[in-house]
């Protein structure tokens, strides 16, 4: 009997642990996490082990309480999409009330956790949240332009690591804002032209001109140009301390290469297939530039 009971308390906190991580969106939090600490190494000028833990679990609880917010928001429109109707408010598995205390408590949490390292964190992780939840979230069922919107809270992270490092906003962690903001386009435009029949489910004015059509993979052509100049203006010596050296400018102007390749490809043929490859290209360039970046750095 003791053994049931616990199996059954078992398989219950494991449900709760899963509708906790799906609420809080835990693979994108993770990213944004990834994205921060690449930041702070770029920023900081020697190592804190604790700064890296207040950044990591404040990062994580500032993107878990806008996805929270997100999903309360949208549970009406969730429950008409494919991709989103099991999700634990529209399936059931939570309450609103309870979704809604998850969110507070991650935003305080989030808040206090990065105050801890310097003030200027914690205002843009405010920002992020606000931006995300009260104007990016509901301009998506009104215009296309909400992807610009969006871009602004989704550019923060990668330049949050250097303001948490260095309490200072300049030239650096401005660069680095750029840099990952003028990448979301052809990433979420890519990710909208694969998904754009479940969006139009729910409502979603996803893709810039809100079609799959020639214009569109235009337009994610242009944005993938400048999104591969930006990434590579530290060579030039004109962003502070924030240097790159002509090998890894090549190794990543050459990445982005492979995903303009990908957004001709897709103004050619305009298939999902097309879609989801430069889609995956551009989690991986995101991923891979960080990476050189700090390499770059340290060797």
């Amino acid at each position: 009997m003791k053994t049931a009971v616990g199996m059954a308390k078992n398989n219950t906190l494991a449900l709760i642990f899963a509708d906790f991580k799906e609420i809080t969106k835990v693979r994108l939090a993770v990213s944004v996490v990834f994205s921060s600490i690449a930041g702070y190494f770029l920023g900081a000028y020697e190592i804190n082990l604790l700064s890296i833990f207040l950044l990591a679990f404040g990062g994580y609880c500032m993107v878990g309480a806008s996805n929270a917010f997100n999903q309360v928001i949208e549970r009406d429109l969730d429950a008409l999409m494919k991709r989103t109707r099991n999700r634990p408010i529209p399936s059931g598995r939570m309450s609103v009330s309870m979704a809604m205390s998850v969110a507070v408590i991650l935003t305080l949490l989030g808040v206090i956790t990065l105050y801890l390292l310097n003030p200027k964190t914690a205002m843009f992780g405010a920002i992020s949240i606000f931006l995300y939840t009260s104007v990016y979230t509901p301009l998506k069922t009104k215009t296309p332009l909400s992807v610009f919107v969006g871009a602004f809270p989704g550019a923060i992270p990668f330049m949050l690591g250097w303001v948490a490092a260095t309490n200072d906003f300049g030239i650096e962690p401005g660069t680095l804002f750029m840099i990952q903001f003028f990448w979301q386009f052809p990433h979420f435009w890519a990710l909208g032209w694969m998904l754009h029949e479940d969006y139009e489910r729910g409502g979603f004015k996803m893709l810039p001109t809100g079609k799959k059509d020639a214009g569109t993979a235009l337009q994610i052509i242009m944005y993938t140009v400048w999104m591969m100049v930006i990434s590579i203006i530290p060579v030039f010596g004109i962003t502070g301390r924030l240097t790159l050296s002509i090998p890894a400018a090549i190794i990543i102007f050459m990445l982005g290469g492979v995903m303009l390749f990908f957004a001709f490809k897709l103004y050619a043929k305009r298939d999902t297939v097309t879609a989801k490859k430069l889609m995956l290209a551009s989690v991986s360039y995101i991923t891979l530039v960080q990476i050189i970046y700090v390499i770059d750095k340290y060797i």
